[in-house]
């Protein structure tokens, strides 16, 4: 089997969790500058089988489009050019940010670690893939 890519989009940042090849466990990966993701994608494709990309779908309460929609549709055109043959499937990513901080707090990391934005990132893209995992 391969694996599944969980994008969570950022404007500055992205973070980014991959499964294993089984599809079991969900775990952070990385995250890179938003202006960087493209070319750490390739470069991860091509050591590791990716068959899926999820990536955060941001929503309202009221379930209209957030404003950082607009920043992900043209990322979703380049990563689909880039890639054509793996999927994309969008995930509601609503309220991963607060989980995310919440389960650092949690996992008792100190106040400093908790101030590490990309570390949120990171674990959100976790929790939009096992969202995906559990719902599958």
């Amino acid at each position: 089997m391969s694996r599944i890519l969980a994008i969570d989009f950022g404007k500055i940042r992205t973070g980014i969790a991959v499964t294993d090849e089984l599809q079991i466990i969900a775990s952070g990966l990385t995250t890179v500058a938003t202006s960087d993701l493209i070319p750490f994608l390739k470069d991860y494709i091509k050591k590791e089988k990716v068959e899926l990309f999820l990536v955060g779908l941001p929503k309202q309460m009221d379930y209209s489009d957030s404003e950082s929609e607009a920043l992900i549709t043209p990322f979703l055109e380049k990563l689909s050019k880039n890639h054509p043959k793996i999927p994309i499937q969008r995930v509601d990513e609503r309220f991963t940010s607060k989980m995310a901080f919440q389960s650092m707090l949690d996992g008792g990391m100190k106040k400093k670690q908790r101030q590490n934005k990309g570390l949120i990132d990171e674990i959100s893209a976790t929790i939009i893939l096992q969202s995906y995992l559990y719902n599958k």
